[in-house]
């Protein structure tokens, strides 16, 4: 039984998350969902100072942040957010399962 549930697939779905900052040379996407790794979300500007990423997660719950300029940023859209180790807090989004 146990096997059979590892070789589960995970569904992934695609969430595209958005940041606005108008005045940033950079902006990354971090967060459980990758391992909070500053460079493998980098973010794209769409030249209106409008950032966007388009990944693919799993369901669950996740915690996020924005690095714009190398300073940490909760998502200003979401008003989900729950405290972490660091004295601050971290974005939360709820991917209901398809």
């Amino acid at each position: 039984m146990a096997k059979a549930k590892a070789e589960q697939k995970v569904k992934l779905q695609k969430v595209i998350f958005s940041f606005e900052a108008d005045k940033a040379r950079e902006v990354f996407l971090l967060g459980d969902f990758n391992n909070w790794n500053p460079t493998s979300h980098p973010m794209n500007n769409n030249g209106n100072g409008i950032w966007k990423k388009t990944v693919m997660i799993p369901s669950g719950k996740h915690e996020y942040k924005f690095l714009s300029d190398g300073q940490w940023t909760e998502d200003p859209l979401n008003d989900q957010a729950c405290p972490n180790c660091f004295g601050t807090y971290n974005s939360v989004l709820n991917v209901a399962p398809k």
